[in-house]
Formats: C-alpha cells, sequence, structure tokens
C-alpha cells in the first residue's frame, strides 16, 4: 500500500524569507564552507559535526514539503540556493543535493509507516539515505543486473552497485532491482534496506577519488540477502518509476545547476586572480586575451543557467517535456563547467595547478559532474531521440 501524499509547497511563496536564507547561505558557504573546505582537502574527510551543522542550519530541508517538516520551497526556487551551496567544497554540496532530493522518490510510494520511520527522519537529516541504483555492467538503469527473489515474505537480493554515495556510512540503501527471472520493462523493484550489518551484504570503501574528497563512495556486494517485505517501496514492478521518475529526472536539474554554482566560483577565482596578478607591469585583467577567456565565461555561465531554470520549471509544471529538458540542462551544463574551469585555470598559469591555490581544487571537482546522475552520452541519447520521433517542440 502507497501514500497518496504527494510533494507539494504552499501556495503563498514567502518572497522575504527565501532572500534571507539566500544572504545566510551565502555568508556561510563564504566563511564556514571554505574553512570546512581547507579542513576536507587537507584530511580527505569530512569531519563528524558538518552533518549536524548543516542540519541545524536547515539546509537540509530546504525542498520537502512543509507537512513532512521541509521549508517547502518550490524546486525551482531551490535550485538558487543549490547554485549558492555549489560554489562551496563539492562534499558539502553532495550532502545538501543528495538529502533534499531522496524524498522525491520516497514519498509518492513509501508506506505511512516508511513515511515515519524513514523519509521524515531523512529530510530532518538525522537519518541518511543513499540512492543505490548504479552498476559497473549496467549502463541505464534499465539494464540492471542486481536481481530480487521473494520467497514467503522475504526478499534475497543478489548482485554488486558501485559508485554508491553515502554507500558506508548510511542508514538506509534506496535499492533498485530487477526481479529475478523478468525481462519485462516493469520487472523491478525497489527497497529502503537498512545498512545494518545484513547477511550476505559487503560493504567496500571506495572513497578515494579525483575529487569530491571527503565524501564516501561504496561497493556493495549482496549474496542471498534477505530483506523483508515491508522494506518493498512501492509495489512490485515500480522499482524504475521510484528510481528514475522520482529521483533522476529532478536530480539531473540539481546536478546542472551545482554545475553553474561550480562555473560561478571558478570564474570568480580567475577574476580575483586577473586582478592582482602582474605581467611585465600590467595586471592581467588588462589583456585582452584574458577578458575574451572571462567574456565567454560569463556568457556561458548565463546560457547554462537560463536552460536549468527552464527545466526547473518545466519539472515543476509537470510538463511533457520535463525529462527532455532535464537531460538537455545537464547535458550543456557540465560540458559548459569544463569550459568555464579549464579557463579558469588557464588564467591562474602555472600558479593554478598547485593545490595551495582553491582554483586546483575546484578544477578537479568538476570532473564528477559528467558522469554523475547519467553521463552525457545517455543524456544525448535521451535529447537525440526525442528530436528525431517528433516529441519536442520548437
Amino acid at each position: 500500500m502507497t501514500t497518496t501524499l504527494a510533494p507539494t509547497v504552499s501556495a503563498e511563496f514567502d518572497e522575504a524569507g527565501f532572500q534571507a536564507i539566500k544572504a545566510d547561505l551565502t555568508a556561510w558557504v563564504e566563511g564556514p564552507g571554505e574553512a570546512y573546505a581547507d579542513e576536507i582537502e587537507a584530511t580527505g574527510k569530512v569531519p563528524d559535526r558538518l552533518l549536524p551543522e548543516l542540519r541545524d542550519r536547515g539546509y537540509l530541508s530546504l525542498a520537502a514539503p512543509v507537512e513532512l517538516g521541509g521549508r517547502g520551497i518550490p524546486f525551482s526556487r531551490y535550485l538558487e540556493l543549490m547554485e549558492i551551496v555549489s560554489r562551496s567544497h563539492a562534499s558539502v554540496r553532495m550532502l545538501v543535493h543528495v538529502i533534499n532530493g531522496t524524498w522525491r522518490a520516497m514519498v509518492p510510494f513509501a508506506t505511512p509507516e516508511q513515511l515515519e520511520e524513514v523519509v521524515k527522519p531523512s529530510i530532518a537529516g538525522t537519518k541518511l539515505v543513499a540512492f543505490t541504483l548504479t552498476e559497473a555492467t549496467a549502463g541505464t538503469g534499465q539494464d540492471l543486473h542486481t536481481t530480487a527473489r521473494l520467497e514467503g515474505d522475504t526478499w534475497y537480493v543478489n548482485g554488486e552497485k558501485h559508485m554508491i554515495t553515502f554507500g558506508v556510512k548510511c542508514d538506509y540503501w534506496l535499492l533498485a532491482a530487477r526481479i529475478e527471472g523478468s525481462t519485462a520493462p516493469d520487472g523491478f523493484v525497489a527497497f529502503l534496506m537498512p545498512n545494518t550489518g545484513l547477511p550476505g551484504a559487503e560493504v567496500i570503501d571506495d572513497s578515494e577519488t579525483m575529487g569530491i574528497r571527503g565524501t564516501d563512495h561504496a561497493i556493495l556486494r549482496f549474496t542471498e540477502t534477505p530483506v523483508p517485505a515491508s522494506a518493498l517501496l512501492g509495489e512490485q514492478g515500480d522499482g524504475l518509476k521510484v528510481a528514475l521518475g522520482g529521483f533522476l529526472l529532478p536530480s539531473r536539474v540539481s546536478v546542472a545547476m551545482s554545475a553553474v554554482g561550480l562555473a560561478e566560483r571558478a570564474q570568480q577565482l580567475a577574476v580575483e586572480y586577473a586582478n592582482t596578478r602582474e605581467t611585465f607591469g600590467k595586471k592581467l585583467s588588462t589583456r585582452q586575451a584574458i577578458q575574451f577567456y572571462l567574456a565567454e565565461n560569463y556568457a556561458d555561465i548565463a546560457a547554462a543557467r537560463a536552460l536549468v531554470i527552464e527545466a526547473a520549471r518545466a519539472y515543476e509544471e509537470d510538463r511533457p517535456d520535463a525529462g527532455v529538458l532535464s537531460s538537455a540542462s545537464k547535458m550543456v551544463a557540465v560540458d559548459m563547467l569544463a569550459r568555464v574551469t579549464d579557463k579558469a585555470l588557464q588564467v591562474h598559469g602555472g600558479q593554478g595547478y598547485w593545490k595551495r591555490n582553491k582554483i586546483e581544487r575546484v578544477y578537479r571537482d568538476a570532473r564528477a559532474q559528467r558522469f554523475e546522475e547519467g553521463t552525457n552520452e545517455i543524456q544525448k541519447l535521451v535529447v537525440g531521440r526525442a528530436v528525431v520521433t517528433g516529441a519536442v517542440d520548437y
């Protein structure tokens, strides 16, 4: 049985209150957030005090409905906050992004018990849910190899997941699997599996990454792992609806906006450096070549941001082109981020290659968005099919 509770927002938006949240978040990102970034880079770990601080400041419950304990900020306006937080360290951004997004996949399918035991605590930031879809041998989600078999009132899960953000330290895995023996398009299930040492569940810490230092990532291996039927999220056949529609569609737009925010940070660092660095008695910022770089970056960021906001509004309005715009916005934004960070690093010259300069970390962190929530090759496939079949209007 699933709940009929749908994610809703207040009909009357508090603009003044929202602007206060933006100002507070900006001050935190530019102050304590920078201190956290330096600490995370130095230690390779997210300090234990970060999550409670983000929770206590209300940054983990920005987008969820008020009736579930959130602030009910509309998706397109929430992305303005994601834009700001993405200028901080990638591990900070990841916490805010994931916790403000997983409820979207859970709420339409959760039982009243799951709402109380998992969803509301997740929104409150007291329990962490890891989205568990990606596999090393599967590409789009529809070709999952992890299977689930029902015997009596227990499901048995077999397979392997990898690149699972927060998969080591989370309280629950929001896991999608194929029903064993099924080849049907709807032959999938989703579970809210507790990360409590389930028999046959192996958790491998795989957190040594190029960027997003400090965030834990896991490889998960399941061998006849028993999962109670009460952990099923939705009905049999709902697995991909939970994973692809409930989470990935809006999450792609959120990742696209995170690319915009990080690009803005790269541009900010480039401008600051250009205005202080002198060559042959002149500031770099007076050089035409540097101005061209910065002008191209400005236009690139502005164009990508406009598309992301359009995709967010399409999702809010439940428009038929929401899925295509979701993929298109991520495709454009991450390509933009690659160009902007490359030029920002070039403005720094050789100095930018050293870890003592913040642009070095920004450059490494930027690479993750290229595969997060689906590679650009997958996004182009989605958009291309929509174009050739006439599913999109101009």
